[in-house]
């Protein structure tokens, strides 16, 4: 059963299907290792240069890189990215945030379940060592308290991002014309609840 970082949807099943083994979603874990590195390169650019990403910004220029699958990056953006990173980090704290992220996508890379248990488990521990950034711990810490649900991964190897795809955009489409957010929102909560219109007219207000 694949899950997002959902501590309620986790104790519901938990309750309603204590014996179905519950897989931490790939996607929302790289996702939330994207958004601790984002968040190291936003502070370290204050914290160096006193304002928001600028155009002209070493590390505003190199998110784009950053955020990229090392496997895609060119050698020379490779040679971009590092240069970047030598003018806006002076103390590489968006470097170790980067290979934090790059070494959590590689979980997913191990074949064999037993290794993946055990690496999820050695990572969790390693990120949250003193000397890395806050935002680098606080993944740790998340990737520890759902480390059974990662390691899960490795064996049925599942992913609702099909799921949540066809459901985002058939709402989207449901909802195509909307330029308020509230209507948006009601739009795609009526689309996912599927309610039974044949009903509404039997039903008395409060």
């Amino acid at each position: 059963m694949a899950l997002d970082l959902s501590g309620p949807y986790r104790a519901a099943f938990n309750k309603a299907l204590p014996h179905a083994k519950q897989v931490t979603d790939q996607f929302h874990m790289v996702k939330l290792a994207n958004k601790a590195l984002d968040e190291v390169r936003r502070r370290v650019q204050i914290d160096t240069l006193g304002h928001r990403g600028r155009k002209d910004d070493p590390l505003y220029r190199a998110r784009k890189l950053l955020l990229s699958a090392s496997e895609r990056i060119t050698a020379n953006g490779q040679v971009r990215l590092r240069g970047l990173l030598e003018a806006g980090d002076p103390h590489g704290e968006v470097r170790n945030a980067w290979h934090a992220k790059e070494k959590l996508r590689s979980i997913y890379d191990i074949t064999n379940p037993k290794v993946g248990a055990e690496t999820v488990d050695q990572l969790a521990a390693d990120l949250q060592e003193p000397w890395l950034p806050e935002e680098v711990n606080r993944l740790g810490r998340t990737l520890w308290r759902w480390r059974t649900e990662i390691s899960n991964w490795h064996k049925p190897r599942v992913t609702n991002a099909a799921t949540e795809a066809a459901i985002t955009c058939s709402a989207s489409e449901g909802a195509s014309g909307f330029t308020n957010f509230n209507n948006y929102r009601t739009r795609a909560l009526l689309y996912a609840s599927k309610p039974n219109w044949t009903l509404l007219d039997t039903l008395t207000p409060p």
